[in-house]
């Protein structure tokens, strides 16, 4: 058996928890947004977000070295100001994983905020609830399904990311290396035992976690 090392597993993993979490985070707002947005910057900032799906993922890591390397102005104030360097880091994979991953979470969501009937929340702010308490305890509940739903898809494609992650973060071992790009270098290397291992362990940990999810959605669903 190939003498095979778990680090890629673990940092895709790890890469993929963080950007579907901030994906939540920063994605469930725009998504409101959008849904409420009706005007000419809704569509645009609409057609911006769903280009990392289309783009292909060499042109978008190539985007993001522009934006975010060392000559770049971002790149600069944070070298300058804090010493940080962020291209070939783990936290550049976090970003790549990000930026192809969140459309996923924003369309979900604004297709399940669109199902929520507008006359029960109208008649919650009559009655006085704000809209933050609306939005909280109203809309969320009620769009619940459609939001697991991209959270599901945001975590998968930010697990499997290949072109984009290593544009901007490289494939240096024990530090960068997440599992796709693994599966890669072993094919390079002619090393087919060690590839079909790793693909076998992604399959095998891709099917548990998307098995683990909808049995927990159903769950929640029946209780």
């Amino acid at each position: 058996m190939a003498d095979i090392s778990l680090f890629p597993l673990f940092l895709s993993l790890r890469v993929a928890l963080t950007a579907t979490g901030l994906a939540i985070l920063i994605g469930i707002p725009i998504a409101y947004y959008l849904h409420k947005a009706d005007s000419r910057l809704g569509t645009l900032i609409d057609t911006l977000i769903t280009l990392p799906i289309v783009l292909p993922p060499t042109v978008l890591g190539y985007y993001l070295l522009v934006l975010l390397g060392r000559n770049s102005a971002i790149g600069t104030f944070l070298e300058d100001t804090f010493g940080v360097t962020l291209v070939f880091t783990p936290a550049a994979a976090v970003v790549a994983a990000l930026v192809v991953s969140i459309p996923f979470m924003i369309k979900s969501a604004k297709t399940a905020f669109a199902s929520v009937g507008e006359d029960l929340l109208y008649s919650a702010e009559i009655l006085g609830r704000s809209k933050i308490n609306i939005f909280l305890t109203l809309t969320i509940p009620l769009a619940w399904r459609g939001i697991v739903a991209g959270i599901t898809m945001t975590f998968a494609r930010a697990l499997g990311d290949f072109g984009a992650t290593l544009m901007v973060a490289g494939s240096i071992p024990n530090e960068t290396m997440t599992m796709p790009i693994a599966i890669y270098d072993a094919l390079l290397a002619g090393d087919r035992a060690a590839a079909n291992t790793l693909v076998a362990i992604m399959t095998a940990v891709a099917l548990a976690i998307l098995y683990t999810i909808n049995r927990l959605e159903k769950r929640v669903i029946q209780g």
